[in-house]
């Protein structure tokens, strides 16, 4: 079986922001602090002249932008947007936002999710006379939204959000300005608004709005629609469940650790992780250390807990770009050794704990452990500050098959001798739950990747990269 990378990748980031002076550059700095997000393409669109201008390319924000693209890009509203792709190919004729032009009126759209009826919803359009110029679920929204127009504005919003199942945030542009927010009835995706000054920020994490310098107001509640025209703003919302199903994943893996969700801040839930993991498999040891960055607020929580040093056993190289040279098969631990190195003097004759947070595939943690091995580290104990992924996402995750999962195919036993480890433990569902803090956890999180429970309904049968039938 090939394992061929140990971390999950999200979706998206997007940010907005409405009137501006300097939009395109507000939002070139939200985008920044967005990058974790996704790092395959970057794009920013503006409104100028009761139109729509655009520029996106593939790569990193900085790689995408520089001041002469940002100085064309005049206008007092923008949005902007961070990809990983897990519908649509890693193109250019993929990335965001993604901008069309109906009855002389332009939009723009800027998706963080996955649309989980895509293949259904675009069968229709098609049926109907829509041309698709993307492999993308985010071009479903425009086309349902222009097709409802005959409704008015506020109802075509309303009718094509409850047309959509899934998880989702979007943020709009229309050619007048207007910035439209967006989040699915479940409240599966983050997307948070702000206030600068006289101007509405929207983002997906609130480290967008700090870095700007923005005063975060609040969370976009489940299937609510925003929608922001100058200093006016006016909320709309759709039917939603009873219970929400934000992805629990944002908290232990995706999100920054400086932003926050519901009041809580993500640092703060990582490290009570690594208490309630402590409480659950302590083991003697010399230390603990995590695989940077990775892991690193637990093993704070965890060494906490347990009263033992918290080391950096591992150094990471903070240079190494998303391509490089790659190794012959001579060499083939060179691309997972390039990224950390083992810091010998701490290490060598030791019994170490190593806090990760989450194993995917398994392949980067097997060669790191036989690093430390052929380094002379005595014991290696692995602890996981969530439960085993055992099932696939089908929400914006890029786990789409439960094959690509090692938990999902090995026992903890099994993955103990594979991964070359004298010990493993997982962080308990109910753990994890009660470390979250607040009342009711499991009516608040999706948790699907860990109990196979998805809030909501899908086809297996589609290939979400081009919405065909498999």
């Amino acid at each position: 079986m090939n394992f061929e990378n140990d971390k999950p990748r999200e979706a998206c980031g997007i940010f907005a922001i409405s009137s501006h002076p300097e939009a395109a550059k507000m939002t070139y700095f939200g985008l920044y602090a967005l990058q974790h997000r996704g790092q395959e393409s970057s794009g920013i669109a503006v409104e100028k002249d009761n139109g729509i201008v655009a520029h996106k390319g593939m790569g990193l924000v900085p790689d995408v932008f520089d001041p002469t693209h940002l100085e064309v890009l005049e206008g007092h509203s923008a949005i902007g947007h961070v990809r990983y792709s897990t519908t649509g190919s890693s193109i250019l004729t993929n990335a965001q936002p993604f901008v069309v032009r109906h009855r002389k009126k332009s939009y723009a759209v800027a998706h963080n999710g996955n649309i989980v009826n895509a293949y259904e919803l675009k069968r229709e359009l098609e049926e109907a006379g829509s041309i698709f110029q993307t492999t993308m679920d985010t071009e479903i929204l425009l086309h349902l939204f222009v097709k409802n127009l005959s409704l008015g504005f506020e109802q075509s919003l309303i009718t094509t959000v409850s047309r959509m199942k899934g998880a989702f945030s979007f943020a709009m542009l229309t050619g007048k300005g207007e910035i439209i927010g967006i989040k699915d009835p479940n409240g599966f995706r983050p997307l948070c608004l702000g206030r600068l000054n006289g101007s509405y920020v929207l983002a997906s994490e609130t480290c967008a709005l700090d870095l700007v310098q923005a005063e975060f107001i609040r969370e976009l509640d489940p299937g609510e629609i925003v929608i922001i025209n100058g200093n006016d703003i006016k909320s709309l919302h759709v039917k939603t469940p009873a219970d929400r199903s934000f992805c629990i994943f944002e908290f232990i893996y995706f999100a920054r650790p400086d932003s926050t969700f519901f009041g809580k801040n993500v640092y703060q839930i990582r490290k009570a992780h690594g208490r309630q993991l402590a409480q659950e498999s302590h083991v003697d040891a010399d230390l603990v250390m995590p695989f940077p960055d990775s892991g690193t607020y637990a093993a704070l929580g965890y060494a906490e807990a347990c009263g033992l040093p918290f080391e950096i056993g591992m150094i990471r190289n903070h240079y190494v770009g998303r391509t490089f040279i790659q190794p012959t098969q001579s060499m083939r631990d060179f691309g997972v050794r390039i990224k950390l190195n083992p810091v010998k003097e701490i290490l060598k004759g030791k019994d170490i704990v190593i806090i990760e947070d989450s194993i995917i595939r398994g392949t980067t943690v097997k060669t790191r452990v036989k690093t430390l091995r052929e380094l002379g580290v005595n014991k290696v104990h692995m602890r996981v500050s969530g439960p085993p992924h055992r099932f696939p996402c089908h929400y914006g995750i890029d786990f789409s098959t439960r094959g690509e999962l090692i938990a999902a195919n090995y026992t903890v036993e099994e993955m103990t001798e594979l991964l070359g480890l004298d010990s493993l433990y997982y962080l308990s569902l109910d753990g994890l739950l009660e470390s979250m803090g607040v009342a009711s956890p499991e009516k608040c999180y999706c948790k699907a990747c860990f109990d196979g429970c998805y809030p909501v309904t899908f086809n297996d049968k589609v290939r979400k990269d081009c919405f065909e039938i498999i």
